[in-house]
């Protein structure tokens, strides 16, 4: 009797010994195959640093699956034979191999899946069980539900994994979430401590030579590259993180601070989100670290929130609603994406720090997204299909799943608050006060309609004066609204001007 011979490709993003299609692998008949493919790195102008993490962690992983006595087919971006797509080097291997089945663990990327659905190729798709909540879970839970909540989700995930429980199913401390707990700007004196690096070795400086000669013309430093590319230095930086971030995470996490851009972050994200860490063991370890009395609640709630809650949650809104989300534009944005979000060149300090940093490491922590690059993308109108493409563009750990609702329904709104309950919007009121940004400006916080006011200001109220009518009857929003209706007509007059002639400077393809 012949034995089959499956062929398992693994993704770029799927860097997991316990990914659920590698299970069961016959050592002397199945063969596991990653492919480096332009269609994928290209698709939109990725980060150098982003391509070459990705590369350089799939020949590592190829590496340590070779070592573990599994038969692997690797192909290089530069090989010749190389078709370019996933799709292609999928059927390409199956017929060199003559393999008689095809197996693959659901993709991050809508579009990836759809092509590979699209193939003709007969492939039998594993859930993903990386996430502690499955695409069919998270759907049931939202089965008739209007709008989805975060925090009602978060509570589920809370109960189902029994992190930060008390013998009887209640939350300890007493409330769910400490969110309250999590917004503190960063003291005069604090430091934080330095971030580790990890040098390249001989395989990471063959993919920094190869992304530099491919991926020339994308925008971002490649010269800065120092992330964990295997699984032990992903561990190495999480442990690192757990004796040097973590306990001041919770009160810091929302601060911003100038030529500070890790602060008190893991920096774990891209590892985890590509399969260098295990989440459950990363919820494991900051609740031991609590109950050993290491770290305050609202840091070891904070780091769990954002892994079993949010992260969970927008993965399983994603999967609930694509395609057709990625199309939303609730407020009908239509203006192209500013070239400075690009280069960094803006006087707006807040802006050129966050997009400065983004552009030399391939990372900001969420409030510089959502509440700096993000917020001016909002006030400002662009639309969303290209601060979208941006994201997914720029920084190290955003994949479309993660990416996609962020932008489109936090950062932006787009989706009509079926993510989130209210725009994120604010003044440059609120970057002065979680941050030192605004000292070293060249435009002044404290105005709003002169010619060297802060952009932020007027735009804030020409985004709620020009959205009034789908804005107002949210109740969130309300005191905004009472706030501006207390305005003198010749202030809002004021604000609309400055606004407009801000706008039109962008129009014009101008910087501020």
């Amino acid at each position: 009797m012949n034995k089959t011979h499956r062929l398992c490709l693994v993704l770029g993003d799927q860097l997991s010994f316990d990914l659920a299609s590698l299970k069961g692998l016959d050592q002397q008949r199945d063969t596991v195959l990653l492919v480096e493919v332009m269609e994928e790195a290209s698709h939109v102008p990725h980060h150098p640093q982003k391509i070459a993490l990705i590369f350089s962690a799939m020949r590592h992983f190829a590496e340590a699956l070779q070592q573990r006595g599994i038969r692997v087919q690797y192909v290089t971006l530069d090989d010749p034979q190389n078709s370019g797509s996933v799709p292609g080097e999928l059927r390409r291997w199956q017929s060199l191999l003559q393999a008689d089945e095809l197996h693959l663990t659901e993709c991050g990327d809508w579009r990836l899946e759809q092509s590979l659905k699209d193939s003709g190729l007969a492939i039998e798709w594993h859930a993903d069980g990386r996430f502690l909540c499955s695409r069919l879970e998270f759907a049931s839970w939202a089965e008739g539900k209007k709008q989805l909540r975060m925090e009602f989700f978060y509570r589920e995930m809370r109960r189902k994994s029994g992190l930060l429980l008390n013998g009887d199913g209640s939350p300890v401390g007493g409330a769910w979430n400490f969110d309250v707990e999590n917004r503190k700007a960063l003291p005069k004196g604090v430091r934080a401590p330095s971030p580790l690096r990890f040098p390249a070795d001989a395989i990471t400086r063959n993919v920094l030579a190869l992304v530099a000669k491919n991926f020339s013309a994308h925008y971002g430093a490649l010269d800065t590259f120092d992330y964990p590319v295997t699984h032990a230095e992903a561990q190495a930086l999480w442990d690192y993180f757990l004796d040097w971030g973590l306990a001041a995470f919770g009160d810091y996490q929302d601060a911003m601070a100038s030529d500070e851009p890790f602060l008190f972050h893991a920096r774990i994200s891209a590892a985890l989100n590509i399969g260098l860490l295990d989440l459950r063991q990363l919820c494991s370890d900051v609740e031991a670290a609590y109950w050993a009395h290491r770290i305050p609640l609202n840091a070891a709630e904070g780091f769990i929130r954002q892994l079993i809650g949010w992260r969970e949650y927008v993965r399983g809104v994603y999967w609930l609603k694509m395609p057709d989300y990625a199309s939303g534009n609730l407020f009908g944005n239509s203006r192209p994406l500013p070239e400075f979000y690009w280069t960094g060149e803006t006087k707006m300090n807040c802006m050129g720090q966050a997009i400065g940093q983004s552009l030399k490491h391939a990372y900001a922590h969420h409030i510089q997204r959502l509440m700096v690059t993000g917020n001016f993308a909002l006030l400002a109108g662009i639309a969303p299909n290209q601060i979208c493409e941006w994201y997914l563009a720029i920084y190290m750990d955003a994949f479309d799943w993660v990416e996609l609702p962020n932008t489109l329904g936090m950062v932006m709104h787009a989706d009509g608050g079926y993510l989130g309950s209210k725009p994120y919007c604010a003044s440059g009121q609120y970057i002065k006060r979680m941050s030192d940004y605004c000292r070293n400006c060249a435009y002044k916080v404290s105005e709003s309609t002169t010619d060297d006011a802060c952009p932020f200001n007027a735009l804030y109220w020409h985004f709620l004066m020009r959205h009034r009518d789908l804005l107002r009857s949210n109740q969130r929003m309300g005191i905004v609204y009472k706030n501006l209706d207390r305005m003198t007509e010749p202030k809002q007059q004021a604000l609309w001007d400055r606004g407009q002639k801000l706008l039109a400077k962008l129009d014009a393809g101008q910087s501020f």
